[in-house]
């Protein structure tokens, strides 16, 4: 680990060069993070960036201090508790750095769990902070909020609705757009995807995407695939596509050797953009895969299954009827949702199947949820970087 020693009195930073503290701490956060430096180079040139980053903030003048991998913890086991204290160690000493030389601001980029109790430290010193991508406080965590409004002076919202949910409670937040929407075009290239992954034009492509964690892949996998299995024995022509993450893949696989029989289906590491630009519906687990396929204009199932004990938990804390990002984004159940007992390997299979139906019995189903998705990829789309740099600039004046 590359560490730099931080000594002297605190200086006062120039208006037009100032520091930031800065923690990303997953690869989806250095992404955004690699982002937010972009808008902040652009009003600050020279401006400097220290904490805990990844490749995509140090290709932007990062100084990790520590790599954003060192935050990373997957399953329960003996080895993720040692992790913890690990963790909890580079907090505080993290903490002791930006408190010996202060930054004109810190910004911890999503990893609540991490960065709230760092930047409550902070903010009681009076450093301020903003906070990039809100908690899903909204979803079933509202207890975060008394959290929230205690750590940061500010949050970066990447859903519209959340700035008003926020200001409810006392807390300060701006909406700047979700990095997906610009990402992901209008109007994907359908036949060139295809003609990638190696599929016809005509073909029939059903997506399985089972989630991006080891927990939801152990959960998920196998019912995916049993349904898979039936829609098989209803249309044997129907093709199926799993993009896996490299750290999955082996275990997708497993899951998928254990459906006897099933045939025509392709297991492609990452591409998952790819995966979803070629097929006609997406059978998903809950989660930022979701609104992916939303943005893709797709028909899809969303499903999730989990312990029981954890269902219980998680069941009595829901504040809405939705679980499924589109859904909640449209503030309506326009995709179908499948969740816990109810996610059958039977009902995953007819509901992908009515989609498979709509596409030739009823087009302008189809057609009206591809308008409704359309509608709200244009509402996602800003201009992220600009936008947070503007609300950043206004924190540093108040």
């Amino acid at each position: 680990m590359n560490e730099v020693s931080v000594t002297g009195a605190s200086q006062p930073m120039p208006d037009d060069s100032p520091c930031f503290g800065m923690v990303a701490g997953e690869a989806s956060g250095d992404l955004l993070a690699g982002l937010l430096l972009d808008g902040m180079r652009a009003r600050w040139p020279t401006l400097s960036a220290v904490g805990i980053g990844g490749p995509q903030m140090r290709q932007r003048g990062f100084t990790a201090w520590w790599p954003h991998h060192k935050l990373s913890v997957h399953g329960f086991s003996w080895e993720v508790l040692r992790r913890f204290r690990e963790i909890l160690g580079i907090r505080n000493q993290l903490k002791a750095r930006l408190l010996q030389q202060p930054p004109a601001l810190f910004i911890g980029v999503d990893a609540p769990d991490f960065n709230l109790g760092l930047e409550a430290a902070l903010k009681q010193k009076g450093i301020k902070t903003v906070h990039f991508v809100a908690p899903s406080f909204w979803a079933w965590r509202a207890n975060r909020l008394k959290k929230i409004r205690a750590s940061v002076d500010h949050v970066l919202c990447i859903f519209p609705f959340e700035p008003a949910l926020l200001a409810q409670h006392g807390i300060a937040a701006t909406y700047v757009g979700h990095p997906l929407a610009n990402v992901i075009p209008m109007t994907p290239d359908r036949l060139a995807a295809r003609a990638q992954l190696g599929l016809m034009p005509d073909d029939q492509v059903v997506a399985i995407l089972p989630g991006s964690r080891g927990s939801e892949v152990r959960n998920l996998a196998a019912r995916f695939f049993q349904a898979a299995q039936l829609l098989q024995q209803e249309r044997p022509a129907v093709k199926f596509i799993v993009p896996a993450l490299p750290a999955l893949k082996a275990e997708i696989e497993r899951a998928a050797a254990d459906c006897a029989g099933l045939r025509q289906l392709q297991i492609v590491q990452g591409q998952s953009h790819t995966v979803l630009a070629a097929c006609d519906v997406c059978l998903v687990a809950s989660g930022t895969a979701t609104l992916e396929a939303a943005l893709f204009k797709l028909p899809m199932v969303i499903a999730y299954h989990m312990g029981w004990l954890s269902w219980q938990l998680v069941r009595h804390r829901m504040l809405q009827p939705w679980v499924g990002l589109p859904n909640i984004l449209c503030r309506d159940f326009v995709v179908p949702e499948l969740l816990q007992d109810a996610a059958t390997p039977q009902a995953l299979c007819r509901a992908v199947l009515n989609w498979l139906d709509a596409a030739q019995q009823a087009p302008e189903k189809i057609a009206a949820l591809q308008e409704k998705f359309s509608a709200l990829h244009a509402t996602l789309q800003r201009d992220t970087p600009r936008l947070a740099a503007d609300a950043i600039a206004n924190v540093l004046q108040t």
